[in-house]
C-alpha cells in the first residue's frame, strides 16, 4: 500500500512538473502556398549540400533556406521516402526507386529498377522506407525488401504484411501489422523472446537510449526492453501518448526525445527535468498531424506534418511564450515569479501558474512595467502602482502611469517616472511612503541618478533635465540641458546606466555630460562603437540590448571591448513594442516583451555566425558560374545559401562594383537588373553588428547588347560597306548623269546664246533701223521747221511789200522794191511739196487715229490739226494754209464743233491726247 501511495505522489509530482512547459522553442510553419507542394510530408533528410530534402506525395521537395524547388517522378507516383548516400538522394516510390543527383543547379533523377520486373503484378508495393544494413542499401515496402549492393538487387518476401524496419545495435526488427515484431538474420527471421505482448500492434519506432531500448507503438504507447521481455514505459507521459497516435519518434541531445503523434502533434520530453513540451496547433504548429520527424546539422527539428512543414529550433538558446488565445494582448513587461510568471499587458495584470491565466483584481487597463525589489514586485499601472508579494497584490499609490523604476547607483533610492513627473520610493522596505519632485510636474520616461542631490530625467516627447534637490528632495533647480547644450532634435532621449556612469542617446548619438561646461559632449567610446542604435536596454553591469537598423544585438562588455551577439529578427520581427522594450533577468536567462508574448534569451548566449556561405546565381533559371556572363537586361537572381537554419543564421550583406553602401540581403536573395555591359563582382558580407567581414564574392559579366554583338557588328560593317558601295556606285552615276546634264546644259546654254545674239542682232538692227528712221523723221521735221521758215518769211515777205506800198510813192521805185522782196522770200514750189509729204509722214498715225475717231473732218480740217498738235500759232498757221489770220480763227471755231468740245476744253491740249 505504501509503495503505490508512494507511486502516485511521485506521478503527481511529475505531472505537475510537465505541465510546467510554458516556454516553447521557436517554430518556423512552411504551408503549402510557399512550397507549392502536395500534402503530406512523408520523410524528411538533410543532404550533404546542406539542403533539406522532403518526401511530398507527387514532389521530391528541396530548400536550401532561401528558394524551394519541386520535382517529381517520370512516372508521376508519390515518393514516400527518401534517404542521403554521399550526394545521392535514394527515392522510393510505387514500384521504382532510385536515385537523384544535382546538376547545373537542378535535380536529375536516375533509376534503379527500370526494365527490371522486380514487383510482383499483383501487389500495390510501394517503397515506405529506405535504409542501410550491412553495407547495402534496403528498399522496403510492406510486403517485400530489396536489397541493393550497388550493382545487384536481391528480393525478400515475408509471409505477412510489414510496416516498418528497425536497425537497432547491428540488428535489423521487421515490425508486422499483427504478428509483432520480427530479428532478422540473413532471410531466416524470429520473434524476440518476450516480445510476444507487441502481437496486433503497429510499430512505429524503435529506438535505444543510454543502453535502453524503446519501442514506440501506434496506439498502446511506449514499451522498454527489459531482461524478461517487454514492460510499458513508466512515465505518467506515456498515458497520454496511448491516445495521441504515435507515428513517430527519435532521440536527440540534451536528454530528450521527441514523439510525433497523428492528433496531438509533437511532444518533447526532457530527460534531465522530467518535463516535456507539446507542440500542436494550441499554439504554434499548422496541423496535429506529425508524419516523419527530420534533423539538420544543428539538430534542429524538422517535422513533416498532414499539410504543412514545420521547423522547431529546439536546441536554440531562445525559448517564447506564446498567447494565442488573445487574453494577454501586448506584452509590456514580464517577471518570473515562483509559479510561473507575472506579466503586465495593456490588459491588465496577470499571473500565470500552472497553464493557466488569472488576472489580479483591480488591474484592468495598461500596466507598464515590473521591477523585482527583493521578494516584491512593484508594478507601474495606468491607474497607481501596485506591489505584488507571496501571491497577494497591494495599491500602494495612485500616481498615474509608472513608466519605470530605476534604482539609484549611489544608494538604495529608488525614483519612478510617471506620466505627472518623478516619485521616490527612499525606503524600499516602506514602499507605501514616497514623495515627488514638485517643480517637474510633466510626464517623464527614464530617470537615472549617479551624484548626489542630483538626478536626469528624460522627458516622454523631448528634453533633458537635470534636477537639482536637497536632502529633504525639495528641487532647488532645473535645467534643460538638451536646450543648453544647443541640441534641435532632442526627440525621445533615452537614458543608459552603464558602469555607474550614464549616457544619453539622443538621435542615434551617444552623449555624457561634461559638468564644468555644463554641456552635453559626444561620448567617443559609444560612438565609435555602437552607430545607428535607436534603442538600448540594460540587462546588467556587463549585458545589454541594443536595438541597430531593426536588429536586436545582445552586447557583452569585456574591459572596453563589446563582444556582439545577433538576435535574428525572424524571432520578433513586427512584434517588438517600439519605445518600450524591456528586460527582466532571471538567474542565467533574460525575459523580452513581445506583442503576443516573451522570449526567454540564455545570457551566455553567443551567436557564432557561419562564415561559409555558397552563392548560387540564376540567369533565365540557369545556373551561372562564377565569372560567367549573362545577356544584357536579363535578369540576375542570386541566392546566398549560409546552410543555417537556425539561431546560428548569419545577418548578410552585399555591395555591388565595390560601392560603399552595405544593401541588406532580404530572403537570402540578390535580384539584379538593368545592369550594364561590361564586368561586376558582388561580395557578401556578414555583419555582426560592429564589423563587416566578406565571406563570398561573386563575378560575373554582362554581354553587349545583341545590337552591340559579334554578329550584329559584321552586320552593322556589311551594311555599312554595302551603303558606301550603292552610294559610290549611285554617286558615279550621278556624276555620270550630271556631266550629261552639264554637256546638254552646254549645248542649250549655247543655243540659247545663239538664239539670244541673234535676237540682240534683230534687235540691234531694229535699233539701227529705228535709229535710221528717227534721224530721218528729225531730217524730215527740219526740213518742215525750215518750211515753216520759209513760209514765215513769205509771210514776212508779204507783209514788206505791204508795208512798202504803203510807204513808198515812187511807181517805178515801189516796183523796183516789190520785185526786189519777192526775189528775197521767193518760195520754192517743190520745197512746199517736199514740207507737206514730210509733214504727213511725221503725223501719219495721228492723222490715221484722228480720220478714224472723226471720220467728217475735211482735208483742211485734218492740216489745220496737225498745224494745231506742233503747237504753232493762228499767225504761223495763216501762211502755210494761205488764209488770214481771221480765217484761221474762224477754221479753229468750226474745228471745235466737230470736234464736239465744250467752251472750256483746250484745242491744243485734246489733239495731244488722240
Amino acid at each position: 500500500m505504501k509503495s503505490i501511495l508512494f507511486k502516485l505522489l511521485f506521478f503527481f509530482f511529475i505531472a505537475s512538473n510537465l505541465q510546467a512547459q510554458e516556454l516553447l522553442p521557436f517554430v518556423e510553419n512552411y504551408n503549402k502556398s510557399d512550397y507549392q507542394g502536395d500534402n503530406q510530408i512523408w520523410n524528411i533528410v538533410q543532404g550533404q549540400d546542406k539542403a533539406m530534402y522532403f518526401a511530398n506525395n507527387h514532389y521530391l521537395l528541396r530548400y536550401d533556406g532561401v528558394v524551394w524547388e519541386k520535382y517529381s517522378l517520370p512516372n508521376k507516383t508519390i515518393i514516400r521516402s527518401i534517404l542521403i548516400e554521399g550526394d545521392r538522394i535514394y527515392s522510393g516510390s510505387y514500384k521504382e526507386f532510385g536515385y537523384w543527383q544535382r546538376k547545373d543547379g537542378k535535380m536529375h533523377y536516375v533509376s534503379i529498377t527500370k526494365n527490371l520486373r522486380l514487383f510482383d503484378e499483383k501487389d500495390n508495393e510501394e517503397i515506405w522506407k529506405i535504409f542501410r544494413f550491412n553495407g547495402s542499401l534496403y528498399f522496403q515496402s510492406f510486403n517485400d525488401v530489396f536489397i541493393y549492393d550497388g550493382k545487384h538487387i536481391k528480393k525478400i518476401k515475408f509471409p505477412f504484411l510489414i510496416s516498418y524496419c528497425f536497425v537497432v545495435d547491428q540488428n535489423l526488427y521487421v515490425a508486422s501489422v499483427d504478428k509483432g515484431i520480427f530479428r532478422m538474420n540473413g532471410s531466416k527471421i524470429a520473434n524476440p523472446k518476450g516480445w510476444n505482448i507487441l502481437k496486433n500492434t503497429v510499430v512505429h519506432a524503435i529506438e535505444k537510449y543510454k543502453g535502453k531500448t524503446y519501442i514506440f507503438t501506434h496506439k498502446r504507447g511506449i514499451f522498454t526492453v527489459e531482461k524478461n521481455g517487454l514492460s510499458a514505459w513508466n512515465n505518467p507521459l506515456n498515458e497520454t501518448l496511448k491516445g495521441t497516435g504515435i507515428n513517430v519518434a527519435k532521440f536527440i541531445k540534451n536528454n530528450k526525445l521527441v514523439i510525433g503523434t497523428g492528433n496531438k502533434g509533437v511532444f518533447i520530453y526532457d530527460f534531465s527535468t522530467q518535463t516535456f513540451k507539446n507542440i500542436d496547433r494550441n499554439n504554434v504548429l499548422m496541423n496535429n498531424s506529425v508524419l516523419c520527424i527530420g534533423f539538420d546539422k544543428e539538430e534542429d527539428l524538422w517535422l513533416g506534418l498532414d499539410n504543412g512543414i514545420a521547423h522547431v529550433e529546439v536546441n536554440s538558446p531562445i525559448s517564447f511564450f506564446y498567447d494565442n488565445s488573445g487574453i494577454l494582448g501586448s506584452v509590456y513587461s514580464v517577471a518570473t515569479i515562483d509559479k510561473g510568471y507575472l506579466i503586465a499587458s495593456n490588459h491588465g495584470i496577470f499571473e500565470f501558474d500552472s497553464g493557466n491565466f488569472k488576472m489580479l483584481p483591480n488591474t484592468q487597463g495598461q500596466g507598464w512595467n515590473i521591477t523585482k525589489i527583493g521578494n516584491k514586485y512593484v508594478i507601474g499601472h495606468n491607474d497607481g502602482t501596485f506591489v505584488y508579494e507571496n501571491g497577494a497584490l497591494t495599491k500602494i499609490n495612485n500616481v498615474s502611469g509608472g513608466w519605470n523604476l530605476s534604482k539609484s547607483i549611489i544608494n538604495d533610492t529608488y525614483f519612478q517616472s510617471t506620466y505627472s513627473g518623478i516619485l521616490v520610493y527612499n525606503d524600499a522596505s516602506k514602499l507605501t511612503e514616497s514623495s515627488k519632485f514638485n517643480d517637474l510636474s510633466k510626464p517623464i520616461k527614464y530617470v537615472a541618478q549617479n551624484k548626489r542631490n542630483e538626478i536626469w530625467a528624460a522627458d516622454n516627447y523631448r528634453g533633458l533635465y537635470r534636477v537639482l534637490f536637497d536632502d529633504n528632495f525639495k528641487t532647488t533647480k532645473v535645467e534643460n540641458i538638451t536646450q543648453q547644450s544647443k541640441i534641435e532634435n532632442d526627440f525621445g532621449v533615452k537614458i543608459f546606466e552603464f558602469r555607474e556612469e550614464i549616457l544619453f542617446l539622443i538621435n542615434n548619438v551617444w552623449y555624457t555630460f561634461n559638468s564644468i561646461s555644463n554641456k552635453l559632449e559626444e561620448n567617443e567610446l559609444f560612438n565609435t562603437n555602437f552607430k545607428n542604435i535607436s534603442d538600448v536596454v540594460a540587462i546588467d553591469e556587463n549585458h545589454f540590448i541594443v536595438l541597430q537598423e531593426g536588429i536586436l544585438y545582445h552586447i557583452y562588455a569585456n574591459g572596453n571591448k563589446f563582444v556582439w551577439n545577433m538576435i535574428q529578427e525572424k524571432y520578433y520581427k513586427g512584434k517588438l513594442i517600439n519605445e518600450n522594450l524591456r528586460i527582466f533577468k532571471s538567474k542565467n536567462h533574460y525575459l523580452m516583451n513581445l506583442d503576443d508574448g516573451f522570449i526567454s534569451l540564455q545570457l551566455s548566449y553567443e551567436n557564432k555566425q557561419n562564415k561559409g556561405v555558397k552563392v548560387e546565381a540564376f540567369n533565365n533559371n540557369i545556373l551561372l558560374p562564377n565569372e560567367g556572363k549573362i545577356k544584357h537586361n536579363t535578369e540576375l537572381r542570386i541566392n546566398v545559401i549560409s546552410g543555417i537554419y537556425g539561431a546560428s543564421k548569419p545577418n548578410l550583406f552585399y555591395q555591388i562594383n565595390g560601392s560603399k553602401n552595405y544593401i541588406p540581403i532580404s530572403n537570402g536573395t540578390i535580384v539584379l537588373n538593368n545592369l550594364n555591359s561590361g564586368f561586376h563582382s558582388v561580395e557578401i558580407f556578414k555583419h555582426d553588428g560592429a564589423n563587416y567581414d566578406n565571406v563570398a564574392t561573386f563575378e560575373f559579366k554582362v554581354a553587349q547588347p545583341w545590337y552591340f554583338s559579334f554578329w550584329m557588328i559584321l552586320l552593322y560593317l556589311l551594311v555599312i560597306g554595302a551603303v558606301l558601295f550603292f552610294y559610290y556606285k549611285w554617286n558615279k552615276l550621278r556624276y555620270t548623269q550630271k556631266l550629261k546634264l552639264q554637256a546638254e546644259e552646254l549645248k542649250h546654254q549655247r543655243e540659247i546664246l545663239e538664239m539670244e545674239l541673234k535676237k540682240e542682232n534683230e534687235l540691234n538692227v531694229q535699233e539701227y533701223e529705228k535709229h535710221i528712221l528717227e534721224l530721218e523723221l528729225q531730217t524730215k521735221s527740219s526740213e518742215v521747221a525750215g518750211k515753216s521758215l520759209s513760209i514765215a518769211k513769205q509771210s514776212e515777205m508779204i507783209e514788206n511789200i505791204q508795208n512798202i506800198l504803203d510807204s513808198e510813192k515812187d511807181f517805178n521805185k515801189l516796183k523796183s522794191e516789190i520785185k526786189k522782196a519777192i526775189k528775197i522770200n521767193e518760195v520754192n514750189k517743190h520745197e512746199w511739196e517736199i514740207f507737206e509729204t514730210n509733214l504727213n509722214q511725221i503725223h501719219n498715225e495721228f492723222i490715221i487715229n484722228l480720220s478714224k475717231k472723226f471720220p467728217n473732218l475735211t482735208p483742211k480740217d485734218i492740216k489745220l490739226c496737225v498745224y494745231l498738235k506742233m503747237n504753232l500759232s493762228s499767225k504761223e498757221i495763216a501762211p502755210m494754209m494761205n488764209i488770214s489770220f481771221r480765217g484761221v480763227e474762224l477754221h479753229r471755231y468750226r474745228l471745235r464743233k466737230k470736234l464736239n468740245l465744250t467752251q472750256d476744253e483746250n484745242l491744243s491740249k485734246f489733239l495731244l491726247t488722240v
